[in-house]
Order: structure tokens, then C-alpha cells, then sequence
């Protein structure tokens, strides 16, 4: 019933969100978002290095998701393209030295701060420039992964009896996943009947890749989970955990939605 009355409250929200706010808006909302999920993820990652500035990938988030969103004006050459560079891998090294962080948790620092900002900036920037220039497209992709989710959840809690990855996650089956892309397929299907007038395959294509990658940022964020001994990323969210559990299927999903739309050409400019 929690889960039920949260996605109640926060569907709305973020479909206003969605429609509503304008690009610099969104993508501050989007920011904020997944800033609480880099402090849910710095604090997982503490576990294997728990006297390294894991906190840092906090501050790292918003510098990569804005260097990284197409319609920011940053970066504006190659050389300040070059400072991020730098400030993501030169910075974060210096940072773990200057702290003081012991050897046996050095490199485990390097690649938790250093992949983290990538891992949570990088969806920023997919779905802000997504809302920027197609927002029915992104309505698109949260109908893939929440419909999808829902699917696997309750199909899977039903129906489920072989074990997708039982070491990273009991629960998940692969009847569940196949309810989780059969959604999707769904989603997609409806979607382009209704904006298309027709059923657009290659977009049907596009949402089962949406929604196996989404399944892969589900199945990555348990092993971050179950490395760490706990069952949630947080409790912020009665019935979904943590924002990490919340958004962990669109960490992946979205930045794999945006490549592929805009390679097919179906990503329009922003404005068209």
C-alpha cells in the first residue's frame, strides 16, 4: 500500500514536472534528484572504503550532469571540455591523496568517486535535454520503466520461478523481466498508435533495449546494495527505499533512450 501511495503522489509531480516547468527548471529538479541519490551512493560505497572522501562524488554530480547536458553553455571549447577532464580524474586522485585515504582503500576511492559522478550525472543530462526536445519522448521512457517495474514486481511475485540473479537479487525472475519488456513493448505500442497514428517499429525496437538496460541499472544498484548489507538505498520514500532504489532502472535507461533516439534520428530538435 506504501508503494502504491508514494507512486500516487510522485507520478503526478513529476509528469507537472515534465510538462510544465521550463528546461532550466526541470533540469534543476532533475539535479536535485539525483544529488539525493549521490549521497545514498556515497554512503554505499563508504562500506568498502569508509575512510575515503566518498562524499565527494556528491559535489562531482552536478559539474559532470552540467558538462554534460547539450543545451548548457559549458563546456564551450576544448580546452574547458579538457577542465572537466581533469577536475574528474586529476582532481578526485589529488583529493584521495591530500585525505589521506589508507592504500588498501585508494583504488576502490578512485573508481567509486570517479565512476559515480559519471554513473549519476550522466542521467541529468539525458533527461533534461530529453524534456528539453522531445518531452513526449521522455513521457515515454518513464512509461517503459515504471510500467515496467510494476510489472516485474507483481508479475514476478506471482508468476515467478526462475531466478534472474539470485545472487544479486533473490527476488528478481526472469518471468518478471519478461513482464518488464512485454510493458515496455506496450508502452511503446499504445505511445506510437496514439502520437504516430500508426505502429512505429523501429521505436518498439528502441523500448525493448530501454527496457533490458533499465533492468541492468536495477541489477547493478542490488549488487552496490548487497555488497553494502543493506536491503535499501535509504527510507526516504515509504514503500521504494531510498531515491537510489527510485531512480536506479533510468540511471541506465535514459542515457541509453537519448543515444538511441537521436542516432535513429527520432530525437527532433528542441522546439520542432
Amino acid at each position: 500500500m506504501k508503494r502504491l501511495l508514494t507512486a500516487a503522489v510522485g507520478v503526478p509531480l513529476a509528469l507537472w514536472a515534465l510538462f510544465r516547468l521550463p528546461a532550466a527548471g526541470f533540469f534543476a529538479v532533475a539535479l536535485v534528484l539525483f544529488s539525493m541519490a549521490a549521497l545514498e551512493y556515497s554512503r554505499l560505497l563508504s562500506h568498502w572504503a569508509p575512510d575515503a572522501p566518498i562524499w565527494l562524488v556528491v559535489g562531482l554530480v552536478p559539474l559532470a550532469a552540467v558538462a554534460l547536458t547539450p543545451w548548457i553553455p559549458f563546456p564551450q571549447s576544448s580546452v574547458q571540455g579538457a577542465g572537466v577532464v581533469i577536475v574528474l580524474t586529476l582532481g578526485v586522485a589529488l583529493t584521495v591523496v591530500a585525505t589521506r585515504t589508507p592504500v588498501e582503500q585508494g583504488a576502490v576511492a578512485l573508481g567509486a568517486i570517479a565512476f559515480g559522478s559519471l554513473y549519476l550525472g550522466l542521467p541529468v543530462a539525458a533527461v533534461s535535454d530529453l524534456q528539453q526536445r522531445s518531452p513526449w519522448l521522455l513521457f515515454l521512457l518513464l512509461a517503459i520503466v515504471w510500467l515496467g517495474d510494476s510489472a516485474a514486481y507483481y508479475f514476478g511475485t506471482r508468476f515467478g520461478r526462475h531466478r534472474l540473479a539470485p545472487v544479486l537479487s533473490p527476488n528478481k525472475s526472469w518471468e518478471g523481466a519478461a513482464a518488464a519488456v512485454t510493458a515496455g513493448v506496450a508502452s511503446a505500442l499504445a505511445w506510437s498508435v496514439w502520437r504516430e497514428g500508426a505502429v512505429d517499429w523501429p521505436l518498439i525496437v528502441l523500448a525493448v533495449v530501454a527496457s533490458v538496460a533499465g533492468q541492468v541499472g536495477d541489477l547493478v544498484e542490488s549488487m552496490i546494495k548487497r555488497g553494502a548489507g543493506v536491503k535499501d538505498s535509504g527510507d526516504l520514500l515509504p514503500g521504494h527505499g531510498g531515491f537510489l532504489d527510485r531512480l536506479d532502472a533510468l540511471i541506465f535507461a535514459a542515457p541509453v533512450w537519448w543515444l538511441a533516439l537521436d542516432l535513429s534520428g527520432k530525437l527532433p530538435l528542441a522546439g520542432e
